[in-house]
C-alpha cells in the first residue's frame, strides 16, 4: 500500500477539521491522530490547516479583473510584432489591421475569429505593455564618425530650414561606415538618403566613400525615389562637398547644400534613420570584403520596400527646452512614409496609383523572412572572404 503524503493527509481531513470549529476534543482527536502518522509536532497542525483554507479561499474568490487577452492572442501580437521588425507597441498598434488583413490574404493567419476580433480590439496602451515584456536584444554599441571635413565646402551654401514648408524630394543625405572597431583600410559604407516630407528612405552600399562611388550611389538614390529629386542636404564630409557631387548635381538641377559643420542635428532625420534602419538591420559588423557590396544592395532594395512601406515613423512636431533637458512632443497616430506619400496634395496621382498598386502585393512575414536570408548573405560572404589560404606555399 502506497502511504499518503502530508499533504494528502491534510486535505483529506479540511473539511473534518473546519466543522469541528469550536470543538476543542474534536479537533483535538484530529491533531492526535495526524501527529502519529505524520510525526508533526501537534502545533503545526492548526498552522498547517490554516495556511490550507487560505489558500482555498484565494483560489475560489481570485481578485481582480477577469483576464480578457489570452495566450493565443499575446502570441497572434508577438507574430505581427515580428513581423514588423519587432518595433514599439505605439508604432504598431496602428499597423495591427493591416498586417492581420495582409497575412489572412495570403493564408498565412493561423488565430481563430475570436482572437483576431480580440487583437483588433486592442488599445494601444495594452499593445505596449505586451509589447515590452517581449524578449528583445539590442547591442550596446556605437559606430565610429568617418567623417572628414571638405576644405572646399565653402562652394557649397548652407541651408537651416525651414524645412516643413518644402515639398517632396528635398530630403538629407549621409553615410554609414561598416568599418567595426577601426578605420583603417578598405571597407564598405552604406549611403542613407531620406526625404523629409515624407520620411522615404532610399539606402545604397558602396565601396569605400570616394567621389565617384558616392556619386553612383546618389544616382541610384534617385532611380528608386517614387517622386522627383530636387535637394540634397549632407553633412560636411569629402564625399560630398567636392565638384564631382558639385558638377552633377549642377547638371541634374539638383540643389546642394549643407549642415553647419558641428551640428549634427541640422541632420537630424537621417542620422536617426542610420541608427533605426541601418545599425538596427546590420549593427556594427567590419564589412570589408568587396563582394559584400552587391549583397548589401540586394538587401537594401528588399529593405527599402519593407520599411517604406510597412514600418510606421512618429514624427517630432515640437520641441522645448526644460532646463536641461529638451521636451519633445511627437505626432499622436505613427505613419508609414507610403502613407504620407498618399496623403501629400505635392505628389501626382500617378505616382500614388504606381505605388498602391505595389503595396497591394506586399506581405510583411514574407520580407522578413527574405530580409533574414539575405543579411545571412552578406555576413557569409564576409565571412568567406577571411577564410585562410588552403595553399600552404608546397604546391
Amino acid at each position: 500500500m502506497i502511504m499518503a503524503t502530508k499533504n494528502e493527509i491534510f486535505q483529506e481531513k479540511l473539511s473534518e477539521w473546519l466543522k469541528a470549529k469550536g470543538d476543542k476534543k474534536k479537533r483535538g482527536e484530529i491533531t492526535k491522530n495526524i501527529c502519529f502518522v505524520t510525526g508533526m509536532h501537534k502545533k503545526s497542525v492548526p498552522r498547517k490547516f490554516k495556511t490550507l483554507q487560505l489558500q482555498s479561499t484565494a483560489q475560489e474568490k481570485k481578485r481582480g479583473r477577469k483576464e480578457r487577452y489570452g495566450p493565443n492572442v499575446v502570441a497572434a501580437l508577438k507574430e505581427v510584432w515580428e513581423a514588423a521588425n519587432e518595433i514599439c507597441g505605439e508604432l504598431l498598434h496602428p499597423e495591427i489591421e493591416e498586417y492581420v488583413n495582409i497575412l489572412i490574404r495570403d493564408n498565412m493567419w493561423k488565430y481563430d475569429d475570436e482572437v483576431t476580433l480580440k487583437l483588433r480590439a486592442m488599445s494601444m496602451r495594452t499593445v505596449r505593455r505586451r509589447v515590452e515584456k517581449f524578449p528583445q536584444i539590442h547591442e550596446g554599441r556605437h559606430g565610429m564618425s568617418s567623417t572628414s571635413p571638405s576644405t572646399l565646402k565653402h562652394i557649397i551654401p548652407i541651408f537651416k530650414g525651414p524645412w516643413g514648408t518644402l515639398p517632396p524630394g528635398h530630403g538629407q543625405l549621409d553615410t554609414v561606415v561598416h568599418c567595426g572597431s577601426s578605420l583603417q583600410g578598405d571597407m564598405a559604407y552604406s549611403l542613407n538618403y531620406t526625404d523629409f516630407a515624407t520620411y522615404w528612405t532610399v539606402i545604397r552600399a558602396q565601396w569605400n566613400k570616394g567621389q565617384d562611388a558616392t556619386v553612383v550611389s546618389v544616382k541610384g538614390v534617385r532611380r528608386m525615389l517614387p517622386f522627383p529629386l530636387h535637394m540634397l542636404h549632407p553633412d560636411t564630409g569629402s564625399e560630398f562637398i567636392n565638384w564631382v557631387l558639385k558638377n552633377y548635381c549642377d547638371a541634374e538641377d539638383i540643389d546642394l547644400t549643407r549642415s553647419e559643420p558641428g551640428k549634427k542635428n541640422d541632420n537630424m532625420i537621417v542620422e536617426e534613420r542610420n541608427g533605426h534602419v541601418i545599425r538596427d538591420e546590420l549593427g556594427y559588423t567590419r564589412l570589408d570584403v568587396p563582394e559584400v557590396v552587391d549583397a548589401m544592395n540586394a538587401f537594401y532594395d528588399t529593405l527599402c520596400v519593407y520599411r517604406n512601406h510597412l514600418i510606421p515613423v512618429k514624427r517630432t512636431t515640437s520641441k522645448e527646452r526644460v532646463g536641461a533637458k529638451i521636451k519633445r512632443v511627437y505626432e499622436k497616430i505613427a505613419k508609414t512614409p507610403y502613407q504620407r506619400v498618399l496623403e501629400h496634395d505635392g505628389i501626382p496621382e500617378e505616382v500614388k496609383q504606381k505605388l498602391r498598386a505595389e503595396h497591394e502585393k506586399l506581405n510583411p512575414l514574407l520580407l522578413k523572412r527574405e530580409l533574414d536570408t539575405l543579411r545571412k548573405q552578406i555576413f557569409i560572404i564576409q565571412k568567406r572572404g577571411h577564410k585562410p589560404s588552403k595553399d600552404n606555399g608546397f604546391g
